[in-house]
């Protein structure tokens, strides 16, 4: 993933710096450009007014007075011309005339060129020797924006011309049609580069976050958590991607489910058989009354406790195969735990553990599956209850705090042994039972870890003050 990032960032970079080279070109190109058709528009110009010079033009003089009327007239108009998205308002060309020795007779800028010898100059000099003669010049040698541009052509016979005939232009009347064009190129590159580089980050978006959903989902399984199936739009291959995650997490998880499950419950069950086996075979020896008995007690409590370990398979296979609450609805948790404490009273009274229950009196509603929930309480007050000494009592405590509802069960037993508690909740790890000096099934804690996850909850086992343990089970209120 990361390497498609870095891929996607030098994509965009190459796109980036190839705008940067385009739109360069493009700028250095548009003056130039400008400037060509502005001259290529004065070569006409120039040639026209030649010609119209050249039939007034003898002995190296003319009467230029229709001509400076002419330039005086024009200059004098004001327009309103609109060319594109550029407005001119003046004419802006003017033009000079010299004789066969490059001396002026007439210039259309207040004359202040008459009388001088320009026979130097690029534009007189190459006209007069039958070549193309042009130049751009600048009135000050120290500011750019005073550059004029000078195209002339020959009065009378191109090869043996009575004069010359220059047209110049200031470059400042062409700027904004120069600026103007750079600001659409500016603008064209800046949209398309700016467009794709948000389809860029738009793809980027709409795959990899999906991606980064769905790499988390994973990780969260892997981890053995219990994730609902990531929310990662409409994108038709992403959502193709994470159904075949969830499909293989189950048929995984069903596989490894079953695998598990003969596995353990096999090694499980091996232990309470012999001792049934073994015992059902004694009896049928001469042996006293009493020991018969004894054999005879042993082989109900092998099998209370084989179907004691099959029951809590079945409770929590029927809530590991579930990955939301169904058929949830709103209960009052006050209610579930009542419940709970009637199914669990007769084992509180056989082992002389009183229940003291402290609970408010205003509802505290949840949203749960009552069955379910109603099973990870009972079996964590049966845990309390085993792990109680004869007099001890368990004290089962409801009360709403920090916007989350707590049940909360405190034992005066023993409390759980340092080395035990990163495994308590291990499925069929158990300690020997403090009454009857029996392991329990293993299976009890399991179901209440995997039933309080169910429930978008937690459960906690800690060491409470003055000994014992403290069980708290946290959910979030309906």
């Amino acid at each position: 993933m990361r390497f498609t990032r870095v891929t996607l960032f030098f994509i965009a970079c190459i796109i980036t710096l190839g705008f940067y080279q385009l739109s360069r070109h493009f700028l250095a190109e548009v003056e130039p450009q400008t400037y060509q058709a502005t001259e290529e528009m004065m070569v006409d110009t120039a040639n026209l007014l030649a010609e119209i010079v050249g039939r007034e033009l003898s002995g190296g003089k003319m009467d230029s007075r229709d001509l400076r009327e002419a330039f005086d007239g024009a200059h004098a108009r004001t327009l309103e011309a609109r060319i594109f998205d550029h407005l001119k308002q003046g004419v802006g060309i003017h033009a000079y005339v010299t004789d066969a020795g490059g001396n002026v007779i007439f210039d259309s800028q207040d004359g202040r060129r008459e009388g001088q010898n320009l026979r130097h100059m690029r534009d007189v000099s190459l006209t007069l020797a039958g070549r193309y003669g042009a130049r751009s010049s600048r009135d000050d040698p120290d500011d750019s924006s005073t550059s004029v541009l000078y195209v002339a052509a020959p009065v009378g016979d191109p090869a043996a011309p009575q004069g010359v005939l220059t047209v110049f232009k200031p470059q400042l009347d062409v700027m904004p049609l120069v600026r103007e064009r750079r600001r659409i190129i500016y603008t064209a590159c800046a949209l398309i580069g700016g467009g794709i580089l948000f389809l860029i980050g738009a793809v980027f978006l709409w795959l990899f976050q999906p991606i980064g959903r769905i790499t988390e989902y994973a990780r969260a399984v892997e981890r053995g958590e219990r994730p609902p199936k990531p929310k990662i739009g409409i994108g038709r291959e992403v959502n193709t991607l994470a159904g075949a995650l969830d499909s293989m997490r189950d048929a995984l998880e069903d596989r490894q489910y079953v695998e598990r499950y003969i596995r353990t419950l096999t090694h499980e069950m091996k232990s309470p058989l012999a001792a049934i086996r073994g015992a059902a075979e004694l009896i049928d020896e001469e042996m006293p009354a009493e020991t018969r008995k004894h054999f005879l007690e042993n082989i109900l409590a092998e099998t209370s406790r084989s179907e004691r370990l099959i029951n809590r398979l079945l409770e929590l296979s029927a809530i590991e195969s579930r990955k939301s609450l169904d058929a949830a609805r709103t209960c009052d948790l006050r209610e579930i735990v009542s419940g709970a404490i009637d199914q669990a009273r007769p084992l509180a009274e056989i082992a002389g553990v009183p229940l003291v229950t402290e609970f408010p009196a205003t509802p505290l509603p949840v949203h749960c599956d009552a069955f379910i929930l109603r099973a990870a309480v009972t079996n964590l007050l049966e845990n309390a209850i085993d792990f109680s000494p004869r007099g001890g009592s368990v004290r089962i405590t409801l009360a709403e705090s920090g916007g989350r509802i707590l049940l909360a069960i405190r034992d005066h037993g023993a409390g759980i042994p340092d080395y035990a508690r990163d495994r308590i909740f291990d499925r069929f790890y158990s300690l020997r039972h403090h009454g009857a000096g029996r392991k329990g099934t293993g299976l009890g804690l399991t179901l209440v870890k995997e039933a309080a996850e169910l429930h978008g909850g937690s459960v906690t086992l800690d060491p409470a003050p003055g000994g014992g343990t403290d069980a708290r089970l946290t959910m979030p209120p309906a």
